[in-house]
């Protein structure tokens, strides 16, 4: 068989966190870094699965053979990583019972952009590549493994901007007109501490929340009118009113008020509040911006130009 090569973009969700799950229309950004994948097979009367994980260093981070009937690692060390992957290659088998039957052995390098910790995607941009791989539903494979709405899936393929919802528990989504004009006042800054998405997608599935069809209804406008703010100001009070709403909502503290109190411009939390990254404004020179974040100790500060990827390239 000959080699294969596979590629997903990365992903910030602009808007719609946690609500997204409810059906609220989200603002999805596909960034300029992924991962990719790359398959080799060699004949072979013994087949093994060799799978290989390099960081965005070129330094190998994860590495393991697996046997081909239930996907068994075959020198177990009970990494959480290991068992993930073995975890995806069963569900794949489920939806696609030919998967991997050849007397072949097949090795599997894998090689994300970004760094680890930054949440931009290393688990959906794997599952993303594993299903293009095996020609199977990705967006049915995240449900299978990791939950989540699968606005990361479709942001995997994008090409730019799109405006995702779940309607009738199915993925929508269509590419959005966001190139605004005050875009190199945007600013993402990585908080430092990854959050585990499948654990606060739990965690907001169980919470109790008074009037959600109501805040649904109300971050999709504010989605809307994100996506074609014409001016900084505009835009400043939509984040700020989103920022209020999921705050009050979910009891969680706001991003500004936590760490950037005396800050300039806006700060919203992106995701999984509580770490990866946030979107700041700031109307004031890059150097100014950059440096407020580095006396706070944030020193990963992001141009938005330089990690939204448009279809305009």
């Amino acid at each position: 068989m000959r080699d294969q090569y596979f590629y997903g973009h990365g992903k910030l969700l602009l808007s719609g966190e946690y609500f997204v799950l409810d059906g609220a229309q989200a603002l999805a950004l596909p960034t300029t870094v992924g991962q990719s994948m790359k398959v080799k097979y060699r004949h072979s009367y013994q087949p093994t699965l060799n799978w290989k994980s390099v960081d965005h260093t070129g330094k190998t981070w994860f590495e393991a053979d697996y046997e081909f009937w239930h996907f068994k690692p075959i020198r177990p060390t009970g990494d959480v990583t290991e068992k993930f992957v073995q975890d995806c290659l069963s569900a794949v088998r489920l939806q696609n019972p030919h998967f991997l039957r050849d007397d072949m052995d097949v090795f599997v390098e894998t090689k994300i952009e970004f760094p680890l910790e930054w949440g931009l995607g290393s688990s959906s941009t794997f599952i993303y590549n594993v299903a293009q791989w095996a020609y199977v539903s990705p967006f049915e494979l995240i449900k299978k493994t990791i939950g989540g709405s699968g606005y990361d899936i479709a942001c995997a393929q994008a090409m730019g901007p799109l405006c995702f919802q779940k309607f009738e528990g199915k993925p929508q989504w269509e590419s959005a007109p966001f190139n605004p004009s005050f875009k190199d006042d945007l600013y993402f800054v990585y908080l430092g501490q990854k959050q585990n998405s499948a654990r606060e997608v739990v965690k907001y599935t169980d919470m109790k929340i008074e009037g959600k069809s109501q805040i649904v209804a109300e971050i999709s406008q504010l989605t809307k009118e994100m996506i074609h703010a014409n001016d900084l100001v505009t835009f400043n009070k939509i984040i700020k009113s989103h920022e209020d709403i999921v705050a009050s909502a979910l009891k969680y503290e706001k991003v500004k008020d936590l760490h950037f109190s005396d800050y300039w411009g806006e700060v919203k939390s992106l995701g999984a509040w509580g770490g990866d990254f946030a979107l700041a404004t700031s109307n004031r020179a890059p150097q100014e911006t950059r440096e407020y974040f580095e006396n706070k100790g944030f020193t990963t500060v992001i141009p938005f130009t330089e990690i939204v990827r448009s279809e305009i390239q």
